[in-house]
């Protein structure tokens, strides 16, 4: 886990990003604006990653990806394909943030094959070394936004990306053996978002190997019980 808070920083955590490692290779789910700092503070090679898989168009979410290509370029020397897969014009969107924070790509002939993959909700792709299932979810439209079920062998890891409740959610993550599951907030006050007590209330309508809980906003953060649910933390390594 490299980044587990909400947008904000809650607790002075790192934005969300998640690196899945398998015999096969290693993949981030989501990058956000400070993922490079957090590889780096956990000893981990940008080198080592595959692909990059993301779920919607918020910066939290997607904000690091220029500058981690940049830095593979210019620090790594990375000539391996690196394959950034996501939600429909995945490759505008990167390349437009990119150039609003002032590193367009457009201007870098970067030293390795960067490879764009679109997955629309409801269809499933093969990504590096991994599997990838796309489904939707209740979070701002304009972000493009959808939950990831990623397969490598028979292991099976859902993250939900960002959402509000909505009731097919049980079933698209059922029989993963890990579901990454966003809480920003405790009470429900924002309906972008899921809360402790909506997750409380419908948690026997999940069939996980493994539920954990993510993108943990302030009030979550300093929770004491969090009414038996697992709680994520950056730098924590999650075995399956």
């Amino acid at each position: 886990m490299i980044g587990t808070s909400d947008a904000f920083g809650a607790g002075g955590r790192r934005q969300s990003a998640y690196l899945l490692r398998a015999p096969t290779g290693s993949v981030l789910l989501d990058c956000g604006g400070s993922t490079a700092s957090g590889l780096t503070a956990l000893g981990i090679e940008r080198d080592e990653i595959d692909a990059i898989l993301l779920t919607h168009f918020h910066a939290d979410h997607f904000g690091g990806v220029p500058l981690l290509l940049l830095a593979a370029h210019y620090v790594d020397r990375r000539r391996r394909p690196l394959h950034i897969a996501g939600p429909q014009g995945v490759e505008q969107r990167v390349r437009q943030v990119a150039r609003a924070l002032g590193h367009s790509l457009d201007d870098h002939r970067l030293g390795f094959e960067l490879r764009f993959l679109e997955i629309p909700v409801g269809t499933t792709r093969e990504i590096g070394p991994v599997e990838a299932r796309a489904f939707a979810t209740f979070h701002s439209p304009e972000s493009v936004p959808h939950g990831l079920v990623v397969r490598v062998g028979q292991r099976r890891v859902a993250y939900s990306g960002d959402t509000g409740w909505f009731d097919a959610l049980p079933g698209e993550v059922n029989s993963a053996d890990l579901f990454l599951c966003e809480c920003t907030q405790v009470q429900r006050e924002f309906e972008y978002h899921l809360s402790l007590d909506e997750l409380a209330e419908r948690s026997r309508e999940f069939d996980c190997g493994r539920l954990v809980l993510t993108h943990l906003g302030a009030e979550m953060r300093v929770l004491q019980d969090a009414r038996g649910f697992e709680l994520a933390d950056d730098g924590r390594v999650l075995k399956l």
